[in-house]
C-alpha cells in the first residue's frame, strides 16, 4: 500500500493520473493537493471523489506549512509533482507565475519532503513530472531527445521547468533524496484545458470560429496519449531507479498543420457543417521563440522498464475527438469559468 501526495491533481494530466491510479490501486491512499488556479478543475475527478482512499486539499505547493503538514499527517511515502504553470503563451505574457510555481514551488516541495522524510528509505519516492521542452528545439534531421541531451530551454515556461529539474537532481546528488524525473512529450486526451492545440481546434471548428495556426504550421511535436503517460509514470514509480531521468514520449511526430487538418477532416465525417472545417484555418503571426521540433526517444523506458505506448495516434485521436463531442457541456463550463463554482458547491467555499 502506497500513500501518495499528488500535486496539481486537478489539472489535465494530474486528474487523469489520479483516476488511473485509483482504478489500479484501490487500496492506496491518494491525497490531491491543488491550488485550483484557472486550469484546475475538480469536476475532472467527480467520479472518484467519494472513494474512501481519496482526499482533496486545496493548497499551494509554495506553502511549506501546508505541504509539510500533509506529509506528516498522511504519512506520505510517494510524492508525484504535477503542479506547474504549463502554457508557453501565458509564460511569454507573464512569466512571474511560472517562476513562482515551477521553481519556488518545486523547491518548497523538496524542502518540505526532505525535512519530513529525514532518513530516506527504499519505500519512498519523489517523482517530478517535467517536459521535453527543457531540451530546446531539434533540427529536422536531428535524432530525438534522449535523457542525456543537453538542456537549452527557449521560453520562460521551459526555462522554469529546466530550473526545477536541476533542483530535483541536486537534492538527489546532495542529500541522497530518492527522486526520479520524467520528461514527457505533448499530451492529449480527455479533460485537457481548451487553450491547448487539439481541444482549441476542435471547439473553434464546431463553433464556426477561426482556427488559429502559428506561422507556417510546420512546427513538429511528438504526441502522447495521456493514459499512456499515466502508465509510464506508474512504471517509473514502481520500478524506476532512484536518481534517474526517464523520457516518456509517443514517438509519434506530426506537423501542427497536419494535426489541424486531420481533426477538421474527422469532424467533417462525424459532425458535418455547411462547409469543410478546414476553411476556418487561419495562419497567424508566430509566437516569439517558437521551438521548431520536439521528439522523444523512449528507448530507456522500453529497454529498462518494459513500457511502450498502448495507443497509436489513430486510436488516441479518435477517442479524444469523440470525448470532446460527447462532453460539450464540460467544455462550456470550463471556458465560461462556471467550473470554478464546483469547489464552492462541494466544499462550501469560493474557489477564488
Amino acid at each position: 500500500m502506497r500513500r501518495l501526495l499528488v500535486t496539481g491533481g486537478a489539472g489535465f494530466i494530474g486528474s487523469n493520473f489520479i483516476r488511473y491510479w485509483v482504478s489500479r490501486y484501490p487500496d492506496d491512499r491518494v491525497v490531491n493537493l491543488d491550488a485550483l488556479t484557472y486550469a484546475g478543475n475538480l469536476e475532472n475527478l467527480s467520479d472518484i471523489e467519494s472513494e474512501a482512499g481519496y482526499r482533496f486539499v486545496r493548497g499551494d505547493i509554495t506553502d511549506r506549512v501546508t505541504v509539510r503538514g500533509l506529509l506528516e499527517e498522511e504519512e506520505i511515502d510517494t510524492v508525484v509533482n504535477f503542479a506547474a504553470e504549463s502554457h508557453v503563451d501565458r509564460s511569454i505574457l507573464g512569466p512571474d507565475a511560472f517562476i513562482r510555481t515551477n521553481v519556488q514551488g518545486t523547491f518548497t516541495l523538496l524542502e518540505a519532503t526532505r525535512s519530513v522524510w529525514k532518513d530516506f528509505s527504499a519505500a519512498q519516492r519523489f517523482l517530478h513530472v517535467s517536459t521535453d521542452e527543457v531540451y530546446g528545439s531539434l533540427a529536422p534531421d536531428e535524432a530525438p531527445f534522449t535523457e542525456t541531451h543537453g538542456y537549452a530551454p527557449n521560453s520562460p515556461y521551459s526555462a522554469s521547468k529546466a530550473a526545477s529539474d536541476h533542483l530535483v537532481r541536486a537534492y538527489h546528488q546532495t542529500y541522497g533524496m530518492p527522486v526520479v524525473t520524467t520528461n514527457c512529450s505533448n499530451n492529449y486526451g480527455p479533460y485537457q484545458f481548451p487553450e491547448k492545440l487539439i481541444p482549441l481546434v476542435l471547439l473553434n471548428a464546431l463553433e464556426g470560429k477561426p482556427i488559429p495556426v502559428y506561422g507556417d504550421g510546420m512546427n513538429v511535436r511528438d504526441w502522447l496519449y495521456v493514459e499512456d503517460h499515466c502508465r509510464g509514470i506508474e512504471v517509473v514509480i514502481n520500478d524506476g531507479i532512484t536518481g534517474q531521468v526517464y523520457n516518456i514520449g509517443g514517438e509519434n511526430e506530426w506537423y501542427n498543420i497536419d494535426i489541424v487538418k486531420l481533426i477538421c477532416n474527422r469532424l467533417d465525417e462525424l459532425q458535418p457543417g455547411t462547409a469543410p472545417y478546414r476553411d476556418q484555418i487561419t495562419f497567424v503571426k508566430d509566437r516569439p521563440g517558437h521551438d521548431r521540433r520536439y521528439a522523444i526517444d523512449s528507448g530507456k523506458m522500453r529497454d529498462e522498464l518494459g513500457w511502450t505506448p498502448a495507443h497509436d495516434f489513430a486510436s488516441g485521436i479518435e477517442r479524444t475527438i469523440r470525448w470532446y463531442l460527447e462532453h460539450r457541456e464540460w467544455c462550456d463550463r470550463v471556458r465560461s469559468g462556471e467550473y470554478q463554482h464546483y469547489y464552492e458547491q462541494q466544499y462550501g467555499q469560493p474557489a477564488d
